[in-house]
């Protein structure tokens, strides 16, 4: 949907309808901000920003290499695609809705009736241009993440099997978190902490984990 239909929308609704909601002196006012509002409307934030992709999500006491930032933006792309397809199927939805509703408008005596379809045609209409803009937003970011993961991939790691990186990984990570336990770190936190790290030792120095040639994980030391 585009801007000039998000405005007609908003000056539509301040002509008639927002005078039995606010006061006269406020739906004025609201009147000469809608270019305002519109490009509000338009440019609002709606998901991350790269910045905060790296500085937020990516940070680095919880991913401290690039194996595991590259596999944690597999993780957020892959959710992104997903809502995506299920806003897609949402927005095909109601499409048929307004179709429907511009239909019983037309076919409609009552005109009681005929008001209530138009304010749900009007709801349908703008939740249409609502699901346009958050969909624009989602591939913004299945494209941010793509840009990431090409950057994370330096050909150092196993882009194929997330499992492959995992231990170095984790290994980082629970040193973090064990360098930042202080008096005032729950005694839980703290076992649960220590407790992982010194697991991911003893199976570092036991062998636990090997990889065969086809990079297929197995467990338990591996016969000479």
């Amino acid at each position: 949907m585009k801007k000039e239909n998000i405005k007609s929308l908003i000056e539509s609704e301040s002509d008639v309808h927002l005078n039995n909601l606010l006061p006269t002196e406020d739906v004025n006012i609201f009147k000469e901000m809608v270019e305002e509002l519109k490009d509000t409307w338009t440019k609002k934030q709606v998901f991350r920003t790269e910045t905060e992709a790296r500085i937020s999500v990516l940070q680095d006491m919880k991913y401290p290499d690039k194996a595991s930032k590259y596999w944690q933006c597999v993780r957020e792309q892959s959710v992104f695609l997903e809502n995506l397809m299920t806003l897609s199927f949402e927005y095909r939805r109601n499409d048929i809705k307004i179709k429907r509703l511009e239909q019983k408008l037309k076919d409609e005596k009552d005109e009681l009736k005929k008001e209530l379809w138009k304010v749900d045609l009007d709801e349908k209409t703008f939740s249409k241009a609502s699901m346009e803009l958050v969909a624009k937003d989602r591939m913004r970011e299945i494209k941010m993440w793509s840009k990431l993961k090409t950057e994370f991939d330096d050909g150092t790691f196993n882009t194929k099997d997330v499992n492959r990186h995992q231990l170095e990984s984790y290994h980082q990570i629970m040193k973090n978190r064990v360098e930042t336990i202080t008096a005032g770190t729950s005694q839980p936190e703290v076992f649960n902490a220590v407790g992982q790290l010194r697991t991911i030792e003893r199976v570092k120095k036991d062998g636990e984990l090997k990889y065969d040639k086809k990079d297929e994980i197995t467990f338990g030391k591996q016969k000479p």
